[in-house]
């Protein structure tokens, strides 16, 4: 069974930075891609970035430049680097991996997700 737990996510004021980090278990961290997507109250699920098992990243427009998407194979662990962040990127954020993630944006497993609020 694969797990994906999310940390790293609280309260940040507008221009600050977070990284969050997603470990996950299971026997698919290697041939899947990773990313993550967010939500916030009254707007669509989106995903944000993602990252191939063999390091290829894309991101959402809003977020290029200012957010990076890394995994550690060694660890089964994802992270997204987030600077110079905006109150529009308040939401919950997902931990998320597929097969076809990169590809299609198809989503297998989900975390349990993390809060970021920016907020001054």
């Amino acid at each position: 069974q694969v797990q994906l737990v999310e940390s790293g996510g609280g309260l940040v004021q507008p221009g600050g930075s977070l990284r969050l980090a997603c470990a996950a278990s299971g026997n698919i961290f290697s041939l899947s891609s990773m990313g993550w997507s967010r939500q916030s109250p009254g707007k669509q699920r989106e995903l944000v970035a993602v990252i191939t098992s063999g390091g290829s990243t894309k991101y959402v427009d809003s977020v290029k430049g200012r957010f990076t998407i890394s995994r550690d194979n060694a660890k089964n662990t994802v992270y997204l680097q987030m600077n110079s962040l905006k109150p529009e990127d308040t939401a919950v954020y997902y931990c998320n991996a597929g097969l076809r993630l990169y590809s299609l944006g198809q989503v297998d497993y989900w975390g349990q997700g993390t809060q970021v609020t920016v907020s001054s």
